[in-house]
């Protein structure tokens, strides 16, 4: 089984010794090059960034280095709201070894990483429509080549976001992908609905109880309630458990 969770654009640099090489680094590179040719004007257009944060991006962009000493291992590096719910840092060093197995997370830049590959802090999300030498947009530079690092064989579970899962999802049979969905029911008299950052709050705890509970059955599935999050049997299918946020929980 493995676990997919997707990056963030928040992440946080504080440099470790002896990081695994990520399996993608090459291609990393490529695209790191072809990012420092933007200028801060072509960076607020492909980004929609206000003209702070374009200054911040441009210094982020051209900080970046693949050199070891840079980098901090991908599983503590990201932040926002999956990561909010994930809470790595608190991880048992067996939680994180097993995370290190199973947990896969997609990046625009660094396509595949696993926990303890080490990265360094940049900002390229998947949908960006971002082009360079020989591809028109990100998902046709990666083609299949994640999917192909995947395992075979054993179920996925996809707590990434569709704009990545889109990077793989062409490429892997439907039968072994399970969804969570998790909806949050605003009033008493409402209709659950999609509440996107309840969403990825409950992604990233989701995760953290697959870690905690070693659970890898889909029959066991149904057993998260965390986050005042309760399983919907009525609305679910095996491929698709939803899970909604009971009335006045927190995210």
């Amino acid at each position: 089984m493995e676990i997919l969770i997707n990056s963030s654009k928040t992440m946080v640099r504080e440099p470790q010794a002896g990081l695994r090489k990520p399996l993608f680094l090459k291609q990393a590179k490529l695209l790191a090059a072809e990012l420092k040719r933007f200028d801060q004007a072509e960076l607020r257009k492909l980004m929609h960034l206000s003209p702070k944060l374009a200054v911040e991006t441009e210094a982020l962009i051209r900080g970046w280095s693949a050199a070891p000493s840079k980098q901090t291992l991908a599983i503590d590096a990201f932040q926002g709201d999956i990561y909010r719910g994930l809470q790595a840092q608190s991880l048992t060093e067996a939680d994180r070894d097993w995370a290190d197995d199973r947990l896969r997370i997609l990046s625009g830049l660094y396509g595949l990483l696993r926990p303890y590959d080490g990265i360094t802090p940049y900002r390229l999300e998947l949908e960006y429509k971002f082009s360079g030498e020989g591809f028109t947009n990100l998902y046709d530079f990666w083609g299949d080549a994640i999917a192909k690092k995947l395992a075979k064989r054993g179920w996925i579970v996809n707590l990434a976001s569709q704009e990545y899962f889109r990077v793989i999802g062409p490429y892997v049979k439907p039968a072994r992908v399970i969804e969570p969905v998790f909806l949050s029911q605003m009033k008493a008299d409402a209709e659950p609905e999609f509440v996107a950052v309840h969403a990825k709050v409950a992604r990233g705890a989701y995760a953290r109880w697959l870690i905690e509970q070693r659970i890898e059955n889909p029959a066991d599935f149904p057993g998260f309630e965390g986050r005042d999050y309760a399983f919907a049997p009525d609305h679910s299918t095996l491929e698709r458990p939803v899970f909604i946020k009971k009335l006045g929980g927190m995210p």
